[in-house]
């Protein structure tokens, strides 16, 4: 099965990427996990490990993957 983790902050675009997302994956193929940094700062070293440089980003079996710019990761750590 796959493995994807969506990582965002909660912004207007982030928000809507999250719905695409949620739609737009079959979960029988897809190990989904939605990262809420608002809800889950702990998780911010996590994906900048991963390479995500801005939300949202989705990371899927390890590549990332940026969607269009809701925010920065220093923006993030600044909230």
């Amino acid at each position: 099965m796959t493995k994807a983790v969506f990582y965002h902050a909660g912004c207007e675009v982030c928000v809507d990427a999250e719905k695409m997302i949620l739609d737009y994956f079959d979960r029988s193929k897809v190990d989904l996990e939605v990262v809420h940094f608002g809800e889950d700062p702990s998780r911010i070293r996590e994906a900048e490990a991963a390479g995500v440089k801005s939300v949202p980003a989705l990371v899927v079996n390890g590549q990332t993957y940026h969607i269009n710019y809701g925010a920065s990761m220093e923006d993030v750590k600044n909230g």
